[in-house]
């Protein structure tokens, strides 16, 4: 069974919810939350866990407590795109900065999320992308993260 033809209702959509906030909240807690018993609102997110809705539990880090305080979106351009899945991600991908990375359609052929120690590692960061394979960046820096 896959993500894809999984029904969810209400309650797995509430406990999705409360899951991408806080996933180490108690299954008691999560219980409580959304009106069952703690083993009941367990089973449901095994069973999404199984079922491949739920992937993998992640921990959410501060970039800024690691001096990182200048957050960005990095639209690229690669200059082969033939070995984009190689080479460049490799190299884009082995930096820290990087916080998530996305292969494109259209113009672009990448987008990345980078957390830089201000402008002059933002300016490190796309010197490097450019040394592995970048033709063209286009960064927009991001003042507000809402989500």
């Amino acid at each position: 069974m896959t993500a894809e033809n999984v029904a969810l209702d209400r309650i797995d959509r509430e406990i999705l919810g409360i899951l991408r906030d806080d996933a180490r909240i108690s299954w008691n807690s999560l219980g409580d939350r959304v009106h069952l018993s703690a083993n009941a609102a367990g089973e449901r997110v095994r069973r999404m866990i199984r079922s491949g809705v739920i992937r993998r539990f992640t921990a959410e880090i501060d970039q800024a407590a690691l001096g990182r305080d200048l957050e960005a979106v990095v639209d690229i351009i690669v200059e082969s795109p033939a070995t984009a899945s190689t080479d460049f991600v490799t190299a884009a991908l082995s930096r820290d900065e990087v916080t998530w990375a996305s292969y494109m359609t259209g113009r672009l052929d990448f987008r990345m999320n980078v957390a830089c120690a201000g402008t002059k590692g933002l300016d490190e960061l796309l010197s490097f992308l450019k040394e592995h394979g970048a033709r063209e960046t286009s960064t927009t820096v991001v003042l507000r993260r809402l989500r």
